[in-house]
């Protein structure tokens, strides 16, 4: 695949999600669509907050704090500090520039303006140069069932600092959520799909689940690909491992293969985890290794490289081979 422009759509959330976007952004052949999780969007101060787009945005604007991997670098609080004083719940962390943004997009959507295209709309304005599409203009929220009951998946993950067991997933309007049609044409002229190595459970599961992307996953020629977000049964960042332990499945790369297996072609995995191999393509699917830690600018470009330049070898066709 190398030497063309090929279309590449990555499916993704989270800050692993949003390191795979960049590294295939460096990409000068690569005209990049991300279909963004929009199932841990909360209402904050009156604000709709759409964390993971936010975090996908910035990414790719060059904005991110990169030191705590969200936010936008060298944000100033005031805002949040006069909430605080005022006897606001100021536990979800809501930088200056922040509230700026989720100002206008709260108005835009008091005006009755569709969430694909605000959400188009803040990219360009912030020099994004990839199509970020939403997978749904529907509200689906991720709600998470532990001891101390049903929970938001913020409240979860920033409120409860993920210490709760998770005991079940809930994914809230997910019924009445129906594809957008630039998701759906996203997966269905792309060249390669990828799954990035987001949480499987949370950041991707509410994106596939939506009726009509699972059907334009089917139905797309491009190879399906995951990265694999667990490195020797450890995840990156995040709750990933104790979340799909807690569920009862495999917490390693052959249980984020189990995961996707009825729709991906293939997946890459870690060089730790090469023993893995023989029982992930037992499934049917295609495994190959590469270092998918991505710390500097250059790790990300590497392994967008390294996908780019394993397309072949999860052609659709050749499953099973």
């Amino acid at each position: 695949m190398n030497g063309m422009s090929q279309k590449v759509t990555l499916l993704a959330g989270g800050v692993g999600g949003a390191k795979m976007a960049e590294g295939l952004a460096a990409l000068a052949h690569v005209e990049l669509s991300v279909i963004g999780n929009i199932a841990d969007d909360e209402m904050f101060h009156g604000l709709w907050v759409s964390p993971d787009i936010d975090t996908l945005t910035y990414s790719l604007a060059g904005l991110i704090d990169r030191a705590q991997g969200w936010g936008v670098a060298d944000e100033s609080h005031r805002a949040l500090s006069m909430l605080e004083r005022l006897g606001s719940d100021t536990w979800m962390s809501l930088g200056d520039c922040d509230f700026g943004l989720h100002i206008y997009r709260t108005e835009r959507l008091k005006q009755g303006h569709r969430r694909s295209d605000i959400a188009r709309d803040i990219a360009a304005a912030l020099g994004v140069t990839a199509r970020l599409v939403l997978p749904t203009d529907e509200t689906v929220q991720t709600r998470v069932r532990t001891d101390q009951g049903w929970l938001s998946f913020q409240e979860y993950f920033v409120k409860a600092r993920c210490g709760p067991e998770v005991r079940e997933l809930d994914y809230q309007g997910l019924s009445l959520a129906r594809a957008t049609p630039e998701a759906v044409a996203a997966i269905s002229a792309a060249d390669l799909i990828v799954i990035a190595p987001s949480n499987p459970l949370v950041s991707i599961a509410p994106i596939v689940q939506i009726a009509g992307i699972r059907q334009a996953l089917d139905a797309a020629a491009a190879p399906v690909v995951a990265v694999s977000p667990l490195i020797a049964g450890k995840v990156v960042k995040g709750p990933a491992d104790r979340m799909m332990q807690s569920l009862g499945m495999r917490a390693d790369a052959l249980g984020v293969a189990q995961h996707y297996q009825d729709y991906c072609d293939g997946i890459v995995i870690d060089r730790q985890d090469v023993d893995l191999i023989p029982e992930i393509e037992a499934l049917g699917m295609r495994a190959r290794c590469a270092d998918i830690l991505m710390i500097s600018q250059s790790d990300k470009a590497a392994l967008a490289a390294a996908l780019i330049d394993m397309a072949g070898a999860f052609k659709p066709q050749e499953v099973g081979a």
